[in-house]
């Protein structure tokens, strides 16, 4: 089954927004044992829609269009893809009287080109809508298939998980259960990852079964993939535990979650399992590291607040910083000693450092320095060196810290 995605909007084309989902989709389809043939982009123009698209099918088995389903007269994807199949669009009043239903819930006032969203090519299958108000399209082109979702990231990725990857699957007729395993790391680059699993590979490139690939995520760590395919969901995960064992007695060392966990996640049900709450005190990041905590459900029962001590003022005010250089492990000993008695915390973590774009305190860009106050023992710090412009080095700084304060936590819970 061979699948190419075409992702439509000019505002991909000027750069305005960076075109996350084709990538995403092509993540899906591997995983899924689809072949990928080709990846666009197309502005909001008829006619050059409709010549991409055909061109597209030219080769592939199906196309996956994203974007151009909304209300305004730039939403074109329905229209070109009437044109592709041959027929007239007509409206759907099921879909219309959802659209009606869901603005009366918000108490907002539907404009009439919203039911431009219920208009659907004659021969269409409509992919319902459950977090917006675009419906998705599957849309027959003789043997062949168009699939159109919205633009919108989570709308997405709901209706290609519920709707469009079971249907390529089932239309290549390939009975057998793919199944994925996300290990995921930090501490270790993406090259050195493929050094020390370079034997783990081989072996794989014999067997065939499960293949292996590498994600670098940004300030979510250095994924390792492996995809396992099966004649049964039993067998592919059975596959999928195997070698994830023979992975993790390589590089468990660097390996902090699988699948769905984050670093932000795997702390705070850390400090949950032990009873223990957290405060923050952070300056590089200016409220980065709380921001990812309160970013996962529950976290307020772990964490305590967080001390933005941009400032060095509120640094030697309020955390009882001595004065004199705040880039230093002593100052991110004393923030986090500070910020553990001011929030009244069992753990602190605490990060001073420079961002850029001049050194500071003698210290050049890139440099962070870590702390973490725990009851009943000695702070511990370190410092490190970060990559990248300012952005991308707070960023780094976030998932570092953490996880130093995950291993932390981990060392003390052994030592006690």
């Amino acid at each position: 089954m061979r699948c190419s995605v075409v992702a439509v909007g000019t505002e991909l084309l000027l750069g305005q927004i960076v075109d996350t989902n084709s990538s995403w989709i092509g993540e899906q389809l591997a995983a899924n044992g689809i072949d990928s043939l080709l990846q666009v982009k197309v502005g909001d123009n008829h006619q050059r829609i409709v010549d991409v698209v055909r061109s597209a099918l030219v080769e592939a088995d199906a196309v996956i269009m994203c974007g151009g389903l909304g209300p305004t007269h730039d939403d074109l994807t329905r229209e070109a893809i009437a044109e592709v199949m041959g027929v007239e669009l007509v409206l759907h009043d099921d879909i219309a009287q959802v659209i009606r239903d869901i603005f009366e819930s918000r108490g907002r006032r539907m404009a009439d080109n919203n039911l431009q969203q219920a208009m659907v090519p004659v021969g269409a299958t409509v992919i319902h809508q459950t977090r917006g108000t675009a419906p998705g399209l599957m849309c027959p082109v003789g043997d062949k298939v168009i699939y159109a979702v919205p633009g919108v990231p989570h709308e997405m990725q709901d209706m290609m998980e519920r709707a469009i990857l079971p249907d390529l699957r089932a239309r290549s007729g390939d009975t057998s259960v793919i199944a994925s395993r996300v290990i995921r790391t930090w501490g270790e680059s993406e090259s050195g990852l493929n050094e020390r699993l370079n034997p783990i590979i081989a072996q794989l490139e014999e067997v065939g079964n499960p293949t292996l690939a590498f994600l670098a995520s940004g300030w979510e760590g250095i994924k390792v993939r492996l995809t396992a395919k099966g004649a049964d969901s039993q067998q592919a995960h059975a596959v999928l535990d195997d070698w994830q064992a023979k992975v993790l007695d390589v590089v468990g060392d660097v390996v902090f979650g699988f699948d769905a966990d984050n670093m932000e996640s795997v702390v705070l049900n850390l400090l949950r399992e032990q009873g223990l709450t957290l405060g923050l005190a952070e300056s590089v990041t200016g409220g980065l590291v709380s921001g990812r905590l309160t970013s996962i459900p529950g976290a307020s029962d772990v964490l305590r607040g967080s001390v933005v001590s941009y400032s060095s003022e509120v640094k030697f005010d309020l955390l009882d910083v001595p004065r004199g250089p705040v880039v230093s492990e002593d100052a991110a000993v004393a923030m986090a000693e500070g910020a553990r008695r001011v929030l009244g915390a069992d753990v602190a973590l605490s990060l001073t450092g420079v961002a850029g774009p001049a050194e500071q305190d003698g210290q050049p860009v890139g440099t962070l320095c870590i702390a973490v106050a725990i009851n009943g023992r000695a702070t511990v710090s370190t410092t490190l060196r970060m990559p990248g412009q300012r952005d991308q080095m707070r960023q780094m700084s976030v998932i570092s810290s953490l996880d130093f304060l995950r291993r932390q936590i981990l060392f003390s819970s052994n030592a006690y």
